[in-house]
Formats: structure tokens, C-alpha cells, sequence
């Protein structure tokens, strides 16, 4: 299904319709599922994880719609990656052309309301997310700096299996590399973004301990309303 958001009297019922949601988003690498793992221990939330759901996505996308995701489909691990440079990487990302966006609110607004939900997703863009939403407070973009994200990603792709499960057999040093690459387009993109849309931009740089961000994050989700657990 695709979201077409130029109606403003559509956007706004939308916006009505998922004011239970709450949204983690930004670069890979900076803490959103750790985030989002404190939230729902401390609150009465459900977590949606984008990056597990972009399984089925494939399942449901066409190449009329969605062509770059679509492009996708059936791909060994690490063949995005090869021979590719970063950039270009960066630039047949479907999300960057509102591919995902529309899967996204489908899936949620098929599940309860009756509860918060936390959305847990790297691959939404202010441009799209701000449509849906009711007040700028219910979304927030983390951008790590490249030490904290080299560092965080490094560790992560540290586990072999892990690796080659992701990159197949392409070289892990090289692809890292493209990896942070594509990874600090994608910031730049999220940076010019959000003050057009009015939604906040923070770093993370590694300074603030995830417990404080959690707080400061819950706050500006409203969580404690929620009843806390």
C-alpha cells in the first residue's frame, strides 16, 4: 500500500488515528532499540520493530510501486554491497523515496490502540513522518556522531556469523566502511530535514548515559501518563 499525504484532511485523520504512537527513528548505530528496550521495562508500551517487519514488506511490495524495494527481493546477503560505493547505496534506498513509509502505517494501524506503541525504525524521514503525526513531541531522530556509530557498528559486526549473515562473503573491513558511509548520507539527509518539519534532531555522541536519554525521552513521549510499570 503506498500513503499519499497531499490531502490535508486525510493527513490530519491519520494523524488522529495513530496518536498512540510514539517514534524512535534516525541513524543505525545510535542506541534506538537500547532506547526503546529501557522504555517498554520502565512503561506500559509495545514496541514495533521496523527492521524485522521489512521482511514481510518484501513479501508485499511491487516493482509498479515500489521499485527499489522490490529490487530487493530475493537478494543473497551483501549483494546491495557489491561493487557499490556508499553513495550509491545511499541513493537506491527505497525509504529515501517514501517506499516503506506507507507499509509502516499499515502495519500499525492494524494493531490495538490501546497501548502505547513505540516504533523502534531507522529507515523513516522527517518529510514522511511528520504528516503523522498529531504534535512534533511524539517523534524523536537520533544521530550518532561517526565515532560513536564506527564504534557501535564495529562491535556489532565484530561477531563472524553475525557478519556473514549480513554481508555474506564480501569483505567485513570494506563494507563497514561503505556501510558508514551510506550511513552518514543518511544523517545529512535527517539533519536538513528536521527543522523544516519542526522535529528534533539529537545526537548521541556517547557523553549521556542511555538510562538519562531514556528519561529525557520519556518525557517528551508523555510516558509517564502511561502508566508506568
Amino acid at each position: 500500500m503506498t500513503f499519499a499525504f497531499s490531502d490535508a484532511e486525510s493527513c490530519h485523520g491519520l494523524a488522529d488515528r495513530l496518536s498512540h504512537v510514539r517514534w524512535i527513528a534516525g541513524g543505525a548505530g545510535s542506541g534506538k532499540s537500547t532506547l526503546a528496550r529501557l522504555l517498554a521495562d520502565r512503561y506500559d508500551v509495545e514496541i514495533y520493530c521496523g527492521d524485522r517487519a521489512e521482511h514481510a514488506w518484501l513479501e508485499r511490495c511491487t516493482p509498479q510501486l515500489h521499485p527499489r524495494l522490490a529490487s530487493l527481493r530475493g537478494l543473497a546477503p551483501g549483494a546491495m554491497w557489491r561493487e557499490r560505493t556508499g553513495r550509491q547505496v545511499f541513493q537506491e534506498m527505497p525509504s529515501l523515496y517514501g517506499e516503506t513509509i506507507g507499509f509502516l502505517v499499515e502495519d500499525l494501524l492494524e494493531r490495538p490502540d490501546e497501548r502505547i506503541i513505540l516504533v523502534d525504525y531507522f529507515g523513516t524521514l522527517p518529510r514522511d513522518l511528520a504528516p503523522l503525526l498529531r504534535r512534533p513531541e511524539q517523534a524523536v531522530f537520533l544521530v550518532p556522531t561517526p565515532e560513536f556509530r564506527h564504534d557501535a557498528l564495529s562491535a556489532r559486526y565484530a561477531d563472524r556469523a553475525r557478519a556473514q549473515a549480513n554481508w555474506g562473503g564480501e569483505d567485513p573491513a570494506s563494507t563497514l566502511a561503505e556501510r558508514l558511509a551510506r550511513d552518514a548520507l543518511w544523517d545529512e539527509e535527517v539533519r536538513r530535514q528536521a527543522p523544516v518539519h519542526g522535529l528534533a534532531a539529537l545526537t548521541v555522541d556517547g557523553s549521556t548515559p542511555a538510562s538519562v536519554l531514556a528519561d529525557r525521552i520519556a518525557l517528551r513521549f508523555e510516558l509517564g501518563d502511561h502508566h508506568p510499570r
